[in-house]
């Protein structure tokens, strides 16, 4: 499996972002604000924590934000159930976002489960390799650096 080097490439983060804009593009014409806001918001927290847990760099944060991101998906299918429950949505609409929402809920809940029993620590934690061939060459050539900088023959 290719390492995924930016939180777009992810699938969990692409199929958030098409549900944040399903909800935003469903619910234009809704007259109640406060409504349309909160479950909008729900809809950006959900894409939003998925991006700053991939930058974070380190697993724990990761984890953490990932949980905010699946309890976001959550809020958003409770509020799809008023939103259809009090005539703001019809069921065709209802149906398409809340399984949209239930899917971005399994994938987050499957890339939590494993990002926890994988290995990686995170960005923070990656070592650089970097090959010392002045060094190497030294070696080969039958020198060493000491700890004060001097380099020396090695003697056998």
């Amino acid at each position: 499996m290719a390492t995924v080097r930016r939180f777009e490439d992810l699938v969990m983060f692409k199929r958030a972002r098409e549900l944040t804009k399903a909800v935003y593009v469903s619910l234009t014409n809704c007259r109640d604000n406060g409504f349309r806001d909160q479950i909008q918001r729900a809809s950006v927290s959900i894409v939003s924590n998925i991006a700053e847990g991939f930058e974070s760099g380190t697993k724990s944060e990761f984890l953490n934000y990932l949980y905010i991101a699946k309890a976001s998906a959550g809020e958003v299918r409770a509020q799809l159930y008023i939103a259809f429950d009090i005539g703001y949505l019809n069921i065709e609409t209802f149906k398409h976002l809340n399984m949209s929402a239930e899917e971005c809920s399994r994938l987050i809940a499957s890339f939590i489960k494993k990002l926890k029993s994988g290995g990686m620590s995170g960005m923070q934690f990656k070592r650089e390799t970097q090959r010392d061939l002045a060094g190497e060459m030294m070696r080969d050539a039958g020198y060493v650096r000491l700890p004060n900088g001097q380099v020396v023959e090695k003697k056998d």
